[in-house]
């Protein structure tokens, strides 16, 4: 394996595993990197209000949320190691969630990731919720 970067987390699909479509199987985070935990992200804006009754409103808004997190914890989307995306309807939602997705994360080594459908959220007109686990280089 070749060296890691100092400030980077370095994502990894072993042979012996199946080939992932959007993600990676296994993140190395580097020695030194203290991790920083997101609450669960909502799109919700910093008002209180929903940012619309669309879920691409919705999603952009929480990445957009998560954005402002990790870089006032001194981070930012280029060291995010783990996505957990939320959606009530996947079959609807999928290809709308991966193009905002695509817009925050490197797609040539993409976190790793888990997405499941639910059935509601804690608000009333909520669609999707992003919870992310990121390193602070250091």
């Amino acid at each position: 394996m070749a060296a890691m970067p100092a400030d980077l987390p370095v994502f990894l699909n072993p042979d012996a595993m199946p080939a992932p479509n959007g993600y990676s199987q296994v993140v190395l985070v580097p020695a030194g990197a203290r991790l920083v935990q997101l609450a669960g992200q909502v799109g919700i804006r910093p008002d209180g209000t929903i940012a619309g009754p669309g879920f691409a409103e919705q999603a952009e808004q929480a990445f957009a949320n998560v954005e402002a997190g990790l870089a006032a914890a001194g981070s930012g989307f280029e060291h995010v190691i783990r996505l957990g995306m939320f959606v009530t309807d996947f079959a609807a939602q999928g290809p709308t969630l991966r193009a905002v997705r695509d817009r925050y994360v490197n797609v040539a080594a993409p976190p790793v990731s888990t997405t499941l459908q639910v059935s509601r959220f804690f608000r009333e007109g909520l669609l999707f919720e992003l919870d992310v686990l990121a390193m602070v280089p250091g």
